[in-house]
């Protein structure tokens, strides 16, 4: 429980990315994150939804799914609650959350990506590369 499973370019990358979202929140909010809320990397399935029939890059343990990002005070900022909350700092805080992934991973998805990630940040270090 609370560990990942995956890949050392996605462990690097992730290493890399919550350092980042460490900082954006001690900026924001003047404290560290204290833990990273997620659904876990390896999976072996197909991909949902695109009809394609590709395994899923969590098939790989090359994916990581997070869902919400706990600060030292106990506050939550949850993607399904708060990527179009009320909370305008929350609001801001999970954009720049994902603009740091974006810098970092190859394929971030996003709530505004599609309903099936509403309540996720997808990344993941495949063969391709977008930011959705």
């Amino acid at each position: 429980p609370g560990e990942a499973n995956m890949q050392c370019p996605l462990s690097v990358a992730s290493y890399i990315w919550m350092r980042e979202v460490d900082r954006l929140a001690q900026d924001r909010y003047g404290q560290s994150l204290a833990r990273v809320h997620h659904m876990g990397s390896f999976s072996c399935r197909k991909q949902r939804g695109n009809g394609s029939g590709r395994w899923s890059e969590h098939a790989f343990a090359n994916a990581w799914d997070v869902a919400a990002f706990e600060l030292e005070d106990g506050t939550l900022i949850q993607l399904l609650r708060d990527w179009d909350g009320e909370d305008r700092s929350k609001r801001a805080f999970l954009r720049d959350a994902r603009d740091q992934g974006c810098r970092i991973f190859n394929v971030p998805l996003t709530p505004d990506y599609n309903a099936a990630h509403a309540d996720h940040f997808h990344f993941d270090m495949g063969p391709y590369s977008t930011c959705r």
